[in-house]
């Protein structure tokens, strides 16, 4: 028996202590947090047919990505206190890249993917903030930067193997839900959203009227079509300030 608390107990690196079978029994209270979890009770059936079918890529072999206390981990934050959307394709293939925030890696990843790497070059371009050597993003996350992977799993060494799986469904919710929130006088709580590539802009009917960056994906195959130069981080902060929303602090933190 798990309590219903035990994924929020759990390190981002405890990847050992509990399987995505056992996520499947979990209530959604405590897979999310607690408004996510009113958000996403319409496709709460879908998401325990994902977790299946993780724990059945489990049961023939396959390593998936990210753990199973990290797989959920962009609906850790409350959905109340999200102000940016970033919106990824699907986690990194490689082991120990994937940690549940679309474009992060662990602190101790070395060295940092390449479409990460671009990311900071742009953050130094955009907002003179030198690189650093780790890809650690959860400081943005704390300040309510929802890093979400359109697809929040992949099996290892196989790039895009779970599209279609499901995720889709769940993220569709997930986005919707975040346009549609509004504060208890009906207004809607500050929110920009950050769409890198064309999955990401797909999504862009999902947001309404919420104020967008959109340029191609940071990609070493991408980033020269658009995203070096379309100063996200600046635009960003501006879009905040004009819904009268502190900034966000992009610097990263020393190790």
């Amino acid at each position: 028996m798990f309590d219903s608390d035990a994924l929020f107990d759990l390190e981002p690196a405890a990847s050992d202590s509990i399987g995505f079978a056992d996520l499947v029994r979990l209530p959604l209270s405590g897979l999310v947090a607690e408004d996510w979890a009113e958000a996403l009770a319409p496709v709460e059936s879908e998401l325990r047919g994902v977790l299946s079918f993780l724990a059945a890529e489990v049961e023939a072999g396959h390593t998936v990505l990210p753990s199973p206390s990290n797989v959920l981990r962009a609906f850790r934050q409350p959905l109340m206190a999200v102000r940016v959307l970033v919106v990824g394709q699907d986690p990194y293939p490689t082991p120990g890249h994937a940690v549940g925030l679309s474009f992060s890696v662990d602190r101790a990843t070395r060295p940092i993917p390449r479409s990460l790497a671009n990311i900071f070059t742009e953050l130094q371009d955009d907002l003179g903030l030198p690189p650093r050597v780790h890809g650690d993003l959860s400081s943005w996350a704390d300040q309510g930067v929802l890093l979400l992977n359109r697809v929040m799993s992949v099996r290892a060494g196989a790039a895009g193997s779970h599209r279609g799986k499901g995720w889709e469904k769940i993220t569709t919710a997930a986005i919707a839900a975040l346009a549609a929130r509004r504060h208890a006088d009906g207004s809607p709580p500050p929110l920009v959203a950050i769409l890198w590539g064309k999955d990401a802009v797909g999504v862009r009917s999902l947001v309404g009227n919420t104020p967008v960056v959109a340029s191609a994906h940071p990609s070493p195959l991408s980033a020269s079509r658009g995203f070096f130069g379309s100063q996200p981080f600046s635009r960003t902060n501006a879009l905040l300030h004009e819904q009268g929303a502190a900034p966000v602090d992009w610097e990263l933190p020393v190790l």
